[in-house]
């Protein structure tokens, strides 16, 4: 089992971004809302970041926070950006969800309580930790290093 333990019960303790649903509305596209607040799924193959090689942070579209790096992310050919680790401990949450008749992780962000993607395990990719970080590219921006 992976470091995943946390429970919908629980809290977002870390959540350090706290806002109305109305000015999450506001700051945030449709589409954007509807990924980040309402736990949404973008098309797979049509998101900004899914086939992406550039280096640089991934953060939080809503937030800001940095959550994961190129340096994580790989080809898993799912149609969604991929990433094997998130950027350090405590940068995402996750949530144990069975919706829709499946049991998977949720992943959010830390620091907003976003919803960023899902968190799949032993699927065999040659990667350090067998996880696939499956997240919606719309819940990303990419900063690029110099």
């Amino acid at each position: 089992m992976s470091t995943f333990e946390e429970s919908p019960e629980q809290p977002a303790a870390a959540t350090t971004v706290v806002k109305t649903d109305e000015q999450w509305r506001q700051e945030l596209s449709p589409a954007e809302y509807q990924v980040l607040r309402k736990a949404g799924t973008e098309r797979p193959f049509t998101g900004e970041y899914w086939d992406s090689t550039q280096e640089g942070v991934y953060a939080c579209r809503a937030c800001g926070a940095e959550l994961f790096t190129s340096k994580e992310k790989f080809a898993s050919h799912c149609g969604w950006p991929s990433f094997f680790a998130p950027l350090a401990d405590g940068t995402v949450r996750y949530l144990h969800d069975n919706t829709l008749g499946m049991k998977r992780v949720e992943v959010r962000c830390a620091s907003c309580d976003s919803h960023l993607g899902h968190l799949f395990e032993g699927e065999g990719y040659d990667t350090p930790t067998d996880e696939r970080f499956c997240i919606n590219s719309i819940a990303l921006t990419l900063r690029q290093q110099p």
